[in-house]
């Protein structure tokens, strides 16, 4: 919220009949906010579910609605300083996501110790009574002015996956290998892709431990098949080979190391090289973000050349169109936005701009180099005078090397709270790979992932519709 200059009104300058009003719109935010704050998850309270068990616009909880007396208390009528005693509300109608109220107070009665009665009101905008009522307050002794901020509130919200998710809808699931899920994490992630349809689950590990945890988070299994191994460490060379024989069409890493998987996975003799050189790109929904980002290499490639950052490119706009952008937007960063012969990144970003201008790289429009800051933001482009079709909109990130990747994803995922997926390119199938760290919704985002990507890669089209650019 922005700042205001609040003025209240001391015991002393109330009079009988003075009123004071405002006007709030009931917004689908507003209902999330408050079942956080109240803990009430009443289903026909919360945007989405009531449209879905109703087929009505969420209800605004009543006490939402009582609650909004105390801003017209606190803020205007008595105003700053005021303390609530009492307050009695009984409810008329009810006011849904998108209505405009009217919360009104009137000086009912003063009384000793600067006790104040105030008659409360709350109307839709065509005069409907929603709630009426009566507030006793403690008025101030003396008017207090406020110059009040309050941080920004940034809700996580996961639209924008679950738009993927929906174009999976009725998409044969991919039978996956899932490579050691022994902990609830891996595989309640599995579980949960195997609910929504996107794999066939065959769970590569030691049986026994599978079993435990699968009792352990209530899954009875059915649907999945587990293929035995001795332990963690012998299921990533299981799984590639389950590639081979053709009983698997994916694989997912569960509670095992990233470099065990990706072994067997980039080895040049049995592994599940295609051609060019694998990578992997992170998919994340960054609250404030309107669409999703691309970020690459950060988690294979450690210290990329220019014909390795070449195939990132490619892989990483292959990924971009994948999941609906016709023609994605690559920023190749690095420290600054002008080539400079002591920094090598902005060389190879340099290069990379020619290459994708010369058809060497297809799909995207590719500029660089870019810092980070005029890559995402457009008025810092524009302060630095960069006239580009990518800067400050940029859909895809490629770091100069894979520290610079891995730190940048992380510090959207843990400090701007981005969801998250991710997905190993490049391969003959798509490798879901994620942190042990991550919950088991990345784990269902990383496996809507592999469904959209070997979609693209088989038909060479979108399962979801381009999105509108501007």
């Amino acid at each position: 919220m922005t700042g205001r200059d609040l003025i209240g009104h001391c015991y002393d300058d109330l009079r009988i009949g003075q009123s004071a009003s405002l006007e709030r719109v009931c917004t689908a935010n507003d209902l999330i906010v408050f079942a956080h704050a109240s803990g009430n998850l009443n289903p026909r309270n919360l945007p989405g579910f009531a449209e879905r068990d109703t087929g009505e616009r969420a209800m605004a909880p009543a006490m939402w609605g009582g609650s909004l007396f105390s801003a017209v208390l606190g803020n205007r009528l008595p105003g700053p300083g005021t303390l609530y005693i009492g307050q009695t509300l009984r409810f008329h109608a009810r006011a849904h996501v998108g209505d405009t109220l009217r919360i009104t107070v009137t000086v009912r009665e003063k009384g000793p110790g600067r006790r104040v009665e105030l008659d409360c009101r709350l109307t839709l905008d065509d005069g409907t009574l929603v709630a009426e009522g009566i507030a006793e307050v403690e008025a101030p002794e003396r008017c207090i002015r406020a110059d009040v901020t309050l941080p920004d509130l940034a809700l996580r919200k996961r639209g924008k996956f679950d738009r993927l998710l929906a174009a999976c809808a009725g998409v044969p699931a991919l039978p996956t290998a899932v490579v050691a899920p022994t902990d609830s994490h891996s595989l309640g992630g599995a579980w949960e892709a195997a609910r929504a349809g996107l794999i066939e689950p065959i769970l590569v590990g030691p049986e026994a431990g599978i079993r435990a945890v699968a009792e352990r988070i209530g899954w009875d299994l059915e649907g999945a098949r587990i293929v035995a191994v001795a332990d963690d460490h012998a299921a990533p060379a299981r799984a590639v080979a389950l590639v081979h024989e053709g009983q698997a069409a994916a694989i997912m890493k569960g509670n095992i190391h990233s470099d065990e998987v990706l072994r067997h996975v980039t080895k040049a003799d049995g592994g599940l090289r295609a051609g060019r050189r694998i990578s992997h790109g992170f998919v994340l929904d960054v609250p404030g973000r309107e669409g999703l980002m691309i970020i690459s290499d950060a988690a294979i490639n450690i210290l990329p050349d220019l014909v390795t950052k070449a195939d990132i490119v490619q892989n990483a706009i292959d990924l971009a169109r994948a999941i609906g952008l016709a023609e994605p937007r690559v920023g190749i960063l690095s420290a600054v936005e002008t080539v400079n012969p002591a920094i090598p990144s902005t060389l190879d970003a340099a290069v990379l701009s020619k290459m994708a201008e010369r058809g060497q790289i297809k799909g995207g429009i590719v500029d660089g180099p870019l810092a980070m800051d005029n890559a995402v933001d457009v008025e810092a482009a524009k302060t630095k005078g960069i006239t580009s079709m990518v800067a400050g909109r940029a859909d895809v990130l490629i770091a100069p090397n894979l520290e610079a990747g891995n730190m940048l994803a992380k510090q959207l995922v843990f400090l701007s709270q981005a969801d998250t997926g991710g997905l190993v390119l490049g391969a003959r199938v798509p490798v879901m790979l994620t942190s042990r760290a991550d919950d088991e919704h990345a784990r269902l985002m990383s496996a809507a992932l592999a469904v959209l990507y070997a979609h693209w890669k088989r038909t060479g089209t979108s399962l979801l519709p381009p999105e509108a650019r501007t």
